[in-house]
């Protein structure tokens, strides 16, 4: 029955395709493989090879080639999935647990089922000109599409041709076609995914031409995609990172701020401005040195990675003083060795150089100087790499900031160990991260890596890369681009992308600017303000107003740290993202594939960042069936509503769902300081939500693998109202008996509840609700002196 509605949806749905079909692919035959299936054509060969039931992968191999079975991106062992082959005159197929593929002879034509609906189909399939080779699809007219990695052209990327090369582009503002992420994916609002997986630089035509038309355009490479699927996009997500690898948890102190500016030139000045932060009792977390610490000229010395001993007299003795006061260090390092620079003799004599075609290194002039770079390829360059990283890392420091990795001048001629330039372009970044990941893995196995970088590939996320979006504009035209692009990255695996909080490029003074930044940057993966120093991005040095606006969104932040990390363990275990797009809770409502200007902050809240310069209200949509409560006012609006919201100068609009808990910490300078042993929990009690879940992980912050070593509690929590009363469920687990829990006590704290309130039930025993009233709400203690605690709200 299943093959029999497939024949006539095929007929019905795919009739139209069939005169754009590629003449060279004449249907040979078929071969049923160990877990895949091979047809025969005419010129080359089709390879159909399921992953899992929900991911399938075509290879196509010209005639006269060899299957190049060596992907970048993917890590997934292909899964024993059940299928079918069958035969007749007009068609072959592929009959499975999920994806199904119907191949018709004549014309011959490639169409992809799920759930036995059409998901895409090739149109005139694989292919070449005179300067690429191609694989073209068909979309349906109403499609949105989203992917090509990180840029600003709206969400719907659709009617773009997307360069894949990996480029910065200073100063930046509401539009961009290229930035240091160029990644070959793409997403479709009929929920599906394809990654071309492949290297070498191309583009991706999302119906360009306006024929409906999906084209993956390369220079040379695989003729390798994947299609994923799923019921939902989390699960389109989830197989994603299935397949290509998910993000590590990075360390705590990750989810606290940054001091970081281009750039501090000495010790001396890194002392003085984290004693600002200090004594304006300002949070920070960590310190970002740039380029300085290697030289005192931007140009000419970089490469030389080693301390500047009379600017940065003690290094290390600097490390540990800060590290002593909850404050890490971080090192900027680029892959140039200049020819001016104290590493350029030994980067030579050590041949960890890419080369000339004749083997020589290859030597160009850029921006800073002389260069040679680093082949990131080469087992040799690799060792040598690492072990500068390692040396410092024992020194202290506890950071890497991969900068100008695309990398940012990388001329064509140039030759790695593993190929070309253009070949191995848009996956350097993804080696670098590799390298450093790689490295703490066998060297520095007791710590976690923290890896930001500026360029990366599909599948980057695994080696813990976190992304920024780079060189944007200190202006509004640059933040109004900063949601799309997190946003973007999220759904293609990278979740940790942020911007340099108050805009990185030209020297605006705008305070209005920099707060609602900031305020915006309380709820991006990583708070980072960064900035040339033209003009300060660090709030110590601003006005006392501008200072105290930033100081209440910088200590939110903090207070919410244990909700940002249950959120980026929830990432490292199923690919959700921390930003999501609203149409994650309505996939079926077409209009919210548009929006960027308002998102999901993880499950729970809701955000509309400001954009605009003396805005005084601005428009909201509030996605899906409940409630959402103001997060300052506790005002309710109804799910599938829209409403004028004022604008307030301390905060930007931000709405918590009904029945969400919502975890948050006690006041704190540093990460360093966080007590997790008694946590305030507020649940936000709505009369239309019947019930509920929330949880809160715990670890120590900094052991890799925790939660896969035992070392780790969760904190599970639930809700049931049937109008008579509020059932709560509260239940701690751990990960395994050795470990050491450090949760104590939780305070459940009722918001929005003002049903009277004839008893409130714990653990059995009852109480009148005046022996938990605190300041008009329901305030009640949790211990753990038991795995599960029970609580009944029983209403009048």
């Amino acid at each position: 029955m299943k093959l029999l509605k497939l024949i006539f949806v095929f007929f019905i749905a795919g009739s139209s395709f069939l005169n754009a079909q590629n003449p060279d692919r004449i249907y040979e035959g078929y071969e049923v493989l160990e877990n895949s299936v091979k047809v025969a054509v005419a010129k080359g060969t089709y390879i159909f090879q399921p992953y899992t039931s929900e991911i399938m992968e075509t290879n196509f191999i010209p005639e006269g080639k060899t299957r190049d079975t060596v992907s970048h991106a993917v890590i997934l062992i292909p899964e024993k999935v059940l299928f079918t082959v069958s035969e007749d005159k007009a068609s072959v197929k592929i009959d499975s647990e999920g994806i199904d593929v119907l191949i018709t002879k004549k014309p011959f034509h490639i169409q992809y089922f799920f759930n036995e609906e059409p998901v895409i189909s090739e149109k005139t399939g694989y292919f070449k000109d005179e300067t690429h080779e191609k694989i073209e699809f068909n979309l349906e007219e109403e499609e949105v599409l989203f992917g090509g990695g990180a840029r600003a052209l709206g969400m719907n990327r659709r009617g773009n041709r997307l360069e894949l090369y990996n480029r910065a582009h200073y100063g930046y503002e509401e539009r961009s076609e290229l930035l240091n992420f160029s990644l070959s994916i793409v997403l479709s609002s009929n929920k599906y995914m394809l990654h071309f997986d492949n290297a070498p630089i191309g583009f991706l035509d999302l119906d360009s031409r306006e024929d409906n038309s999906l084209t993956y355009e390369t220079i040379s490479g695989r003729k390798t995609y994947q299609l994923i699927v799923g019921e939902t996009w989390e699960k389109i997500l989830d197989n994603y990172t299935l397949l290509t690898g998910r993000q590590p948890l990075p360390p705590r102190w990750t989810f606290g701020n940054f001091s970081s500016r281009f750039g501090y030139h000495s010790q001396k000045e890194v002392k003085e401005t984290i004693e600002k932060f200090k004594n304006d009792s300002i949070p920070v977390d960590a310190v970002i040195l740039d380029l300085f610490w290697f030289g005192h000229e931007i140009q000419g010395t970089m490469g030389s990675l080693e301390f500047v001993r009379d600017s940065f007299p003690e290094p290390k003795k600097m490390i540990e003083d800060l590290k002593q006061q909850g404050v890490k260090t971080i090192l900027v390092t680029e892959p140039f060795i200049l020819t001016t620079s104290k590493k350029w003799e030994e980067a030579v004599a050590e041949e960890v150089l890419a080369t000339d075609k004749a083997g020589k290194p290859f030597i160009y002039d850029f921006y800073f100087g002389n260069t040679g770079l680093i082949d990131i390829f080469k087992p040799k360059a690799q060792t040598w790499f690492w072990n500068i990283y390692k040396d410092l890392t024992e020194m202290g420091v506890a950071g890497w900031w991969g900068d100008l990795g695309e990398p940012e001048v990388h001329p064509s001629a140039l030759q790695h160990v593993s190929g070309s330039a253009d070949e191995v372009h848009n996956i350097y970044g993804h080696y670098w991260a590799k390298l450093l990941y790689d490295g703490y893995s066998t060297d520095l196995s007791n710590q976690r890596p923290f890896i930001l970088m500026r360029a990366g590939a599909a599948g980057s996320q695994r080696f813990g890369l976190i992304p920024w979006s780079g060189d944007v504009n200190r202006s509004w035209g640059g933040l109004k681009a900063q949601p799309e692009i997190s946003l973007q990255m999220g759904l293609q695996g990278l979740a940790y992308m942020h911007s340099d909080l108050g805009g990185f490029a030209g020297d605006l003074e705008d305070d209005e600017l920099y707060n609602r930044w900031l305020q915006y940057g309380v709820f991006q993966p990583v708070f980072r303000p960064h900035a040339q120093e033209e003009v300060p991005s660090e709030p110590v040095f601003k006005n006392a107003e501008t200072k105290a606006l930033a100081k209440t969104a910088i200590e939110l932040r903090y207070k919410l740290l244990p909700y940002n990390y249950t959120l980026a363990f929830e990432n490292s275990h199923t690919g959700n993202p921390l930003m999501r797009p609203l149409f994650f809770e309505e996939p079926e409502n077409m209009e919210l594939y548009e929006i960027a200007d308002t998102y999901l902050w993880g499950n729970d809240f809701l955000i509309a960042p400001v954009m605009s310069d003396s805005l005084t209200e601005k428009e909201i949509y509030f996605p899906g069936e409940g409630n959402w409560f103001d997060f300052y006012s506790n005002k309710k609006y109804s799910g599938g509503s829209t409403a004028l919201v004022s604008i307030q100068e301390d905060h930007i609009p931000t709405f918590v769902r009904g029945g969400a808990f919502i975890p948050m910490a006690k006041p704190m300078q540093t990460t360093a300081n966080y007590d997790p042993s008694t946590m305030d929990v507020h649940y936000y009690f709505d009369e239309n939500t019947k019930n509920s879940q929330g949880m809160l992980y715990q670890d120590d912050g900094h052991t890799p693998d925790s939660y896969n070593k035992g070392m780790y509690e969760i904190v599970r929590m639930e809700s049931v109202y049937d109008g008579a009363a509020l059932n709560l469920k509260i239940k701690k687990e751990k990960g395994g008996e050795h470990f050491d829990s450090e949760i104590e006590l939780v305070r459940i704290h009722i918001e929005n509840l003002q049903k009277p309130i004839k008893f409130v039930w714990l653990n059995g025993i009852k109480y009148t609700a005046k022996n938990y009233m605190h300041r008009g709400k329901l305030d009640i203690p949790v211990h753990f002196y038991q795995d599960i605690t029970t609580i009944k709200i029983e209403f009048d």
